[in-house]
C-alpha cells in the first residue's frame, strides 16, 4: 500500500501500468456510488486527479495547486470588472504573466541562460528557487536546489489556464464559481499530463451534466482504451526499444539505411505514442460521461503540410490559432507583435549563427517582404498572413521544448506550410521552372561544397522535379478534367511527399527529446548532424537484405502500422461500431484477448509517454 500511495520517480502512475488501472477501478467504483451529486462528484474527481498528479510528478502537485488558485481568483476578479475597462485588462495581463512565468521558469530557464551566454558570454547559474524557498520554510535541506525539475505536463495545464483566462476576458465563458469545480476542470486526470488541451467552453458545461453513458458509448469508450494500449505498447514501445532508440542514441554505429528507416519508424512511433495516450484518455473520460475533443485525425493521410497540422495535435493547433495567430492579425493585418517577434527571432538567429550568409538571407528576405508589402496591396495580405503563420509555428515548436532543435522543427513546418500555400497558387509552368532551378542549385552545392546534406536534398529535389515535370506536361497537353485515377495518384503523391517532409523535420524533434534541458542544445545538434551525415553518405547495398532480416519484426510492425493508419476512415468506423455493438460477454472476451496480446509486447523497462516531458 505504501508503494502505491507514495511518489516514486521510477514508477509514475501511467496508463500502461497495473497500478493505474487499480487506481482507476477504485475511482470509478466511488464515482458510481456518488452518482449525480454534482459538487461531491466534481470534488472527488478533483482530489483523485491531484493524487494522480502527485504519483506522476511528486511535489509538483503544489505548483499545480498554485496555478489553479491563481487562475481561479484572477478570472473571478477579471469578470467583476467592466468589459473593455482598464482593470479587466490588468487582471488578464496578471493571469497570463503568472501562468507564462511559471512555464518559462520551469521549462525555458536553461534555454534563456544558454542564449544569454552565447550572446554576451555571461554564465548564469539557474537554481531551483522554489526548492530553495521550500528549504527555507522547512528549516532543512529537503529539496535539491542545483537543478530545475520540469513538472510533468506543465505545458498542457498552463495552456489550458491561459485559454480559460482569455475566454473569460472575451466574455465567451462565465467564470466558474466554485474553486473545486474549477480545479476539476484544470486537473481532470485522463488528460492532465499529455492532453488534449481542453478549452473552457468545451468542458465547463459538462461540469453539471448528469452522468449518462449509453450502451454504444460504453462500447466505443472501451474500444478507444484498447486501441490506445495497442498503439502504445505494440507499436510505439516495441519499435522504440528494439530499434529507434538504439539508432538515435548512437547514429554513427548504424548504416545510412538504418538511420533512414529509424527516422521513418520514429514518425510512426511518436504518432502511436501520443495518439495512443489521447485514445486512452478519451476512452476513460467517456466511461465517466465526459467528452474530450479529438486530437488526431489520421495525420499521415495529409496531402500537404497545412492539412497535416489540421490533423495532428488538433487541440494545440486550435489553441495556437485562437490565442496567437489571430491576435497577431491572422490573415488580415500585421500587428505590433508580428514585427516585434520576427525581429526578435531574426536577431537571435543572426547573432547565434555568426554567419555572413545568414545575415544576408535575413536582410534580403526582410527588405523584399517589406517592399512588396508596401508597394503591392495585392500581395500584402499574403505576406502578412504567412509571416503570422511562420511566427505561430516557431512558437509551436518552442512549446514542445527548450531547445533550438524544437524551434528549427517548428520553423521548418512553418516554411513547409508557406511553400505549399504559394505553390498551389502557381501555374504549372512556374512550378516546373522552380523545381528545376532548385534542383540545379542543390546540384551546384553538392559539386562545389560537398556535404551529406546536399546528397539528401538532391535525391529529394530530383524526384520532386521529375514528378512535377510529368504532371506539368500532362496538364499542358490534356485539357480534360482530371479523372478519378489521376486524382487518386495526386493524393498518393501528396501523402507520400508530405509524410517524407514531416518525417525529415522529425530529425530535429527526436534529437532534442528526452534530454536534460541544461545540455539539450549541444547533444541534440550532434545527434541530428550525425544522422544526416550517415543518411547522406554512400550506402553499401549488399548489407541491406541482412539488416531487413535482422530487424524483420520491427520493420513488419512499422509497415503494418502504417497500412492500418492509411485504411479508409469508413472501414475504421465500421469495425469500431461493430465492436461497440457486440454483446457485453463477447466484448469482455475480446477485451481480455486484446490485453493478453498487447502485453506480449511489454518491454522490461516502463516506457513513459513521449509528451509527458512537454
Amino acid at each position: 500500500m505504501e508503494t502505491f500511495l507514495l511518489f516514486n520517480p521510477d514508477s509514475p502512475l501511467i496508463f500502461t501500468q497495473f497500478y493505474f488501472w487499480a487506481f482507476f477501478g477504485v475511482v470509478y467504483a466511488i464515482f458510481a456510488l456518488i452518482g449525480n451529486r454534482m459538487l461531491l462528484r466534481n470534488s472527488f474527481l478533483f482530489f483523485a486527479s491531484l493524487f494522480f498528479y502527485y504519483r506522476t510528478s511528486g511535489l509538483s502537485v503544489l505548483l499545480l495547486l498554485f496555478a489553479i488558485g491563481a487562475g481561479y481568483l484572477l478570472a473571478r476578479w477579471m469578470a467583476s470588472c467592466r468589459k473593455g475597462g482598464f482593470w479587466r485588462g490588468f487582471f488578464l495581463v496578471c493571469s497570463i504573466a503568472v501562468e507564462l512565468g511559471l512555464l518559462c521558469y520551469f521549462k525555458y530557464a536553461y534555454f534563456f541562460a544558454d542564449v544569454l551566454r552565447q550572446l554576451t558570454g555571461i554564465e548564469v547559474a539557474v537554481p531551483d528557487v522554489f526548492a530553495q524557498a521550500g528549504n527555507m520554510l522547512l528549516g532543512r535541506e529537503l529539496f535539491k536546489v542545483d537543478a530545475i525539475v520540469l513538472p510533468v505536463g506543465i505545458s498542457f495545464f498552463i495552456f489550458q489556464l491561459i485559454s480559460y483566462a482569455m475566454d473569460v476576458y472575451r466574455d465567451e465563458v462565465k467564470p466558474v464559481r466554485n474553486i473545486l469545480d474549477f480545479g476539476f476542470y484544470v486537473s481532470f486526470f485522463p488528460q492532465l499530463v499529455a492532453g488534449p488541451i481542453v478549452r473552457a467552453s468545451e468542458f465547463i458545461p459538462q461540469l453539471h451534466r448528469k452522468f449518462n453513458v449509453s450502451r454504444r458509448a460504453f462500447g466505443i469508450a472501451v474500444f478507444w482504451i484498447l486501441n490506445g494500449l495497442a498503439k502504445k505498447i505494440i507499436l510505439s514501445d516495441y519499435i522504440a526499444v528494439n530499434f529507434v532508440d538504439r539508432v538515435f542514441d548512437n547514429p554513427l554505429l548504424f548504416s545510412g539505411f538504418e538511420n533512414l528507416v529509424a527516422l521513418f519508424a520514429y514518425s510512426l512511433q511518436v504518432y502511436a505514442d501520443f495518439s495512443g495516450y489521447t485514445d486512452i484518455a478519451i476512452g476513460i473520460a467517456a466511461l465517466m460521461g465526459f467528452y474530450l475533443p479529438e486530437n488526431f485525425h489520421s495525420p499521415y493521410k495529409a496531402t500537404n503540410p497545412q492539412d497535416f497540422w489540421r490533423r495532428w495535435h488538433m487541440s494545440l493547433s486550435r489553441w495556437l490559432k485562437s490565442y496567437l495567430y489571430i491576435p497577431l492579425g491572422g490573415n488580415r493585418r500585421a500587428s505590433f507583435g508580428t514585427w516585434f517577434w520576427i525581429i526578435v527571432f531574426a536577431a537571435i538567429a543572426l547573432v547565434l549563427s555568426g554567419s555572413v550568409v545568414v545575415a544576408a538571407i535575413i536582410a534580403v528576405s526582410g527588405i523584399t517582404m517589406t517592399l512588396v508589402g508596401i508597394f503591392s496591396q495585392k500581395h500584402r495580405k499574403t505576406i502578412i498572413s504567412n509571416i503570422n503563420r511562420f511566427i505561430t509555428m516557431l512558437f509551436g515548436g518552442m512549446w514542445h521544448g527548450a531547445s533550438w532543435n524544437f524551434i528549427i522543427w517548428g520553423g521548418l513546418n512553418g516554411i513547409g506550410m508557406i511553400l505549399y500555400i504559394l505553390w498551389k497558387e502557381m501555374r504549372w509552368g512556374w512550378r516546373v521552372a522552380l523545381t528545376l532551378l532548385s534542383t540545379g542549385a542543390v546540384f551546384a552545392l553538392q559539386q562545389f561544397a560537398p556535404a551529406p546534406v546536399w546528397n539528401i536534398l538532391l535525391v529529394w529535389s530530383v524526384v520532386i522535379a521529375a514528378v512535377t515535370l510529368v504532371r506539368g506536361l500532362n496538364a499542358a497537353v490534356s485539357r480534360k478534367p482530371e479523372g478519378r485515377f489521376r486524382r487518386a495518384l495526386g493524393v498518393v503523391w501528396g501523402v507520400a511527399q508530405t509524410f517524407t517532409f514531416i518525417t525529415f523535420t522529425r530529425l530535429f524533434f527526436r534529437s532534442g527529446s528526452n534530454l536534460d534541458p541544461a545540455t539539450a542544445n549541444e547533444v541534440a545538434w550532434k545527434t541530428a548532424r550525425d544522422m544526416v551525415n550517415q543518411i547522406g553518405s554512400a550506402w553499401n547495398p549488399v548489407t541491406i537484405p541482412s539488416i531487413c532480416i535482422e530487424y524483420r519484426r520491427v520493420f513488419l510492425l512499422v509497415i503494418a502500422g502504417l497500412l492500418i493508419h492509411w485504411l479508409p476512415e469508413r472501414w475504421k468506423r465500421h469495425y469500431r461500431l461493430s465492436f461497440a455493438s457486440t454483446p457485453l460477454p463477447v466484448m469482455a472476451v475480446l477485451a481480455v484477448a486484446v490485453i493478453m496480446l498487447v502485453y506480449q509486447f511489454v518491454t522490461a523497462d516502463t516506457q513513459p509517454f513521449i509528451y509527458f516531458q512537454f
